[in-house]
């Protein structure tokens, strides 16, 4: 039996019990609606919605004597769901840029076209879809679909997402349909062997210095500036180095500029490495794309280019290499390694945005139906990043551990610190002087000279940054120059410390 898994050639089709429930759900609204309703359904990435909407088409016009037009906005979608049509022998054709004109038309009863092309093809007077009843609006959740609602005032229309948040913020779904129907959730379909169960790694990263743009996320200049950085750079290949080496792994970036710094920090550390993004030729993509199929240990940065209409089932790992505050980025970018292939039921996912804390889990329950009816109030409610990085705990990774073995111990609580100083009637600065003390005991235990000791301060730098950014958050001065400072301050305390200590 097959999943819908749309890269394969596709004979028959047969479908599972919740997508069968779910289609009957639908048939449901159908008979009882006028035939000019709007009918939004959920169901998460991997659950097959092409394979259901595909049945839906079979079943529709086995039933009615009206064609259907399914929508899409990227051209591999288009092939995509006219191959698992035809799966359902569904005869179908695709209206892309060579179509001018529909002379054949009638000797189908059922269109596949790119939202773009179709709207500049039907505002051209010479050219109509006669007789059309339905309409399957794919990845519902894109905008540019609602330009095309106006030639089709009297179909029925359902979307299909699986995120039913608008991307544009000012527009939301709610004004564009009438209701709302969820399938079943993530992980339902992973209790059931649907989809593969996903590892969560984080690693604390600060993003206070990320602004918001007026489509609600963190523009490209500003995540650019962030993660091209040197400290974050190597922050990303020390987590792919320690949870993903050898792995099939997808990279999810924010702009072209980081996207290339990553090939070139992966490329200079000697791993198998490609960068793919939107202005790639279409023979690159195509190349590309057949290289990480085909190449075990590929790594692949990317811009959001692949985050709809690409199944590559063998990825085994996914990077989220930026910080969003999309919910349906969050979920298309985790979702592209959620694909159960052959006997691997487990995929990895390594966060580098502060995305779990801010999203929770990947397949933790989401109300749909809440979100759906007051998306203001989700969005408006989305976790501010200082709030979210006030929580974090930094832990020590094991390698490091490793370099500070003769320490007795490692932790040091700066809050307890601190109230320890301030009932002392000391100063609060003694706190910081305190953790460099300590952080200095710790690089003279496990080193043979002056040297060694300098070295090992390098491994400290994220639980520096952090004891400075707990500091702050006692003193109430949390501002970027005066912690860049206290980093640059503490730093050089602790080198001039070793001085004569061996």
């Amino acid at each position: 039996m097959s999943t819908g898994t749309l890269n394969e050639n596709i004979t028959e089709k047969r479908l599972y019990d919740y997508q069968i429930k779910d289609l009957n759900r639908i048939f449901d609204v159908m008979d009882e609606e006028d035939d000019n309703f709007n009918l939004l359904y959920q169901l998460p990435t991997g659950g097959g919605k092409t394979v259901i909407f595909s049945e839906i088409v079979r079943r529709y016009i086995e039933k009615h004597n009206k064609k259907v037009v399914i929508l899409t906005h990227r051209i591999e979608l288009c092939r995509q769901t006219s191959n698992v049509l035809t799966g359902f022998k569904v005869k179908n054709k695709v209206i892309n840029s060579k179509v001018k004109t529909l002379p054949d038309q009638e000797d189908y009863k059922c269109f596949v076209a790119m939202v773009e092309t179709l709207n500049n093809r039907l505002s051209d007077k010479d050219f109509e879809l006669n007789n059309v009843g339905l309409v399957i609006i794919d990845e519902a959740h894109y905008n540019s679909f609602r330009k095309l609602f106006k030639f089709f005032e009297n179909c029925f229309i359902l979307g299909v997402t699986a995120t039913p948040l608008s991307s544009n913020i000012k527009l939301p779904m709610k004004d564009n349909y009438d209701k709302l129907i969820v399938g079943d959730d993530i992980a339902t379909l992973i209790k059931n062997g649907f989809l593969a169960t996903a590892d969560l790694f984080h690693y604390d990263v600060g993003l206070t210095s990320l602004k918001i743009g007026i489509n609600g996320d963190y523009t490209v200049k500003s995540s650019e500036a962030l993660y091209t950085n040197t400290l974050m750079q190597s922050k990303l290949l020390t987590a792919y180095e320690e949870l993903a080496k050898g792995k099939k792994t997808l990279i999810f970036n924010n702009g072209i500029y980081t996207s290339k710094e990553v090939y070139y920090t992966f490329k200079k550390a000697g791993y198998n490495v490609q960068h793919l993004d939107n202005t790639a030729s279409k023979q690159e993509r195509k190349d590309i794309l057949k290289w990480f199929k085909n190449t075990p240990d590929a790594v692949l940065t990317s811009v959001s280019i692949l985050t709809t209409g690409f199944d590559e089932p063998t990825v085994e790992s996914i990077i989220l290499n930026r910080a969003t505050r999309s919910l349906t980025l969050y979920f298309q970018m985790i979702g592209r390694g959620s694909r159960i292939f052959k006997d691997r039921t487990t995929f990895q996912v390594i966060d580098l945005g502060n995305n779990i804390a801010r999203f929770g889990p990947w397949s933790q329950p989401v109300d749909w139906q809440h979100i759906f009816k007051y998306p203001d109030l989700y969005l408006e409610n989305i976790i501010d990043d200082e709030l979210l990085e006030r929580d974090f705990v930094y832990v020590m990774p094991d390698s490091v551990k490793e370099q500070f073995k003769n320490s007795p111990s490692l932790e040091f609580d700066v809050k307890a610190t601190y109230k320890d100083v301030i009932n002392s009637g000391k100063k609060s600065f003694t706190v910081i002087e305190r953790s460099i003390a300590q952080h200095s005991q710790m690089c003279i235990e496990n080193s043979e000279d002056v040297y060694d000791a300098r070295a090992l301060t390098k491994l400290l730098q994220d639980d520096i940054a952090y004891r400075i950014k707990q500091y702050s958050y006692c003193i109430m001065n949390s501002t970027d120059n005066y912690k860049d400072w206290l980093f640059e301050e503490y730093n050089r305390k602790l080198r001039i410390s070793f001085n004569g200590k061996f």
